[in-house]
């Protein structure tokens, strides 16, 4: 058993050629049982009945006529008749189906018959005691022994050997690309980008091929941002613990309420950070949908934010609502942090089959080729990595893993008018 093939291929190759194989033994069997033998038997009594009727025939006529029947049985139907002993005393030559016209002439003659043969030849003799003559019968296999259908065969065999190599042909279409799959998969476990498998072939194998190699990039893109998590936990973790350390070290020599201050705020920086961390953490799995008046959902938004709103007619939408009101409030915070101070618009646009929520300012907007940057983990426009001028950068990206991870798509454009707009897009 520890060398049964393990692959899919081999293993259905092997279960097809066994089954063909099975498939062409039993029916070269069931041609064999009802047509063949049928056919022999048939063929050998027809030849004892001509042998026993050209013997009686033999003895009944006249003597100066024999030879000219004997001519003419050799002339007609190649058996040789003669009272002459011909030295037929080894066994005759094997041929198909002997056995059937030896029994076939044993119940003709009422006696058992054996063929004999005479060596250096090809014919068959048998003897036949008629009207006091031992007659001698020769007759030639090759002439009335009945052949397999070969054409039968070869076309059963051929047929088995063309449905097999299809069948082979279609289950490597298959194995191949799963192979494929097999060994890019183990190098996205490796934390390798593996190369994008082809998306061709069968619908259901492209469809596979597509969805893999999407899995695949955003598996390197969620390693990509653990890495970078670490590297700006690291970072952003020790500037504050570096100023607490120097406070706690001062306060030694003297206490001072102003030190005291700037170590709790060094502790809420600390703690601000570390809630944002945790935040990005949580967004990796999706919440149970739910549903919800996204209007509602809005207002309350609008007045945690202080932000006008006009109200909106209700829009009933089935998705998770704890992830949908985080992100719109990231949306806003980040409108009005970014926003330059101008005011910040919350609409909503409820159709048939879609909703909308659009966050709108009429600040500097983003470059055009960094609106899909910002959504990185601590990727910011304002490089200083000031809690008090740029926050922790994780603002977005919380957005972007949000929307993803719950089935929700936010894109950023910038207004013609000035501004930049972001839009939540919720299938209804």
């Amino acid at each position: 058993m520890k060398h049964f093939p393990r692959s899919l291929f081999a293993r259905t190759a092997l279960t097809l050629a066994l089954a063909f194989i099975v498939f062409q033994a039993a029916a070269f069997w069931v041609v064999y049982r009802t047509l063949i033998v049928p056919v022999a038997e048939r063929s050998a009594d027809d030849l004892a009945g001509l042998i026993v009727l050209s013997a009686q025939t033999w003895v009944e006529l006249p003597p100066q006529t024999r030879a000219a029947f004997e001519r003419e049985l050799a002339r007609r139907h190649g058996l040789r008749l003669t009272t002459l002993n011909i030295g037929a005393t080894a066994d005759a030559p094997h041929f198909a189906f002997r056995t059937q016209i030896e029994d076939a002439l044993s119940r003709r003659v009422g006696d058992d018959v054996i063929l004999r043969g005479v060596p250096g030849t090809e014919a068959a003799w048998l003897d036949i005691p008629v009207g006091g003559h031992d007659l001698h019968v020769g007759f030639f296999p090759r002439r009335y022994a009945v052949k397999p259908p070969l054409a039968a065969i070869a076309v059963i065999a051929l047929g088995t050997f063309l449905s097999l190599l299809t069948a082979l042909f279609l289950v490597r279409r298959i194995t191949v690309p799963l192979a494929r799959a097999a060994d890019a998969a183990g190098q996205v476990g490796a934390g390798e980008l593996p190369e994008p498998l082809p998306e061709t072939g069968p619908a259901e194998l492209a469809e596979l091929a597509r969805r893999f190699n999407t899995m695949a990039a955003e598996v390197r893109a969620l390693l990509d941002n653990r890495t970078t998590l670490l590297a700006g936990i690291s970072h952003d973790l020790r500037t504050p613990m570096t100023r607490l350390q120097l406070n706690l070290e001062m306060l030694r020599d003297a206490s001072s309420p102003a030190r005291i201050d700037r170590a709790v705020a060094d502790l809420a920086d600390m703690n601000k950070l570390i809630t944002g961390y945790l935040e990005l953490a949580r967004t990796t799995q999706a919440e149970s949908r739910t549903r919800f008046d996204l209007a509602g959902l809005l207002e309350e938004a609008a007045v945690d934010a202080d932000l006008p709103w006009p109200g909106a007619a209700p829009c009933m939408i089935e998705a998770g609502r704890l992830a949908v009101r985080q992100i719109v409030s990231n949306l806003i915070q980040n409108a009005q942090r970014y926003g330059g101070g101008t005011p910040v618009e919350l609409v909503l646009e409820c159709t048939g089959n879609l909703a909308r929520v659009i966050v709108r300012d009429a600040g500097a907007g983003i470059p055009n080729d960094q609106l899909e940057k910002v959504f990185r983990p601590f990727y910011r426009l304002e490089t200083s990595r000031s809690q008090a001028t740029g926050g922790t950068g994780l603002g977005l990206a919380i957005v972007r893993q949000l929307a993803e991870t719950n089935g929700l798509k936010v894109v950023l454009r910038n207004r013609p008018q000035g501004g930049l707009e972001a839009i939540l897009e919720i299938r209804r």
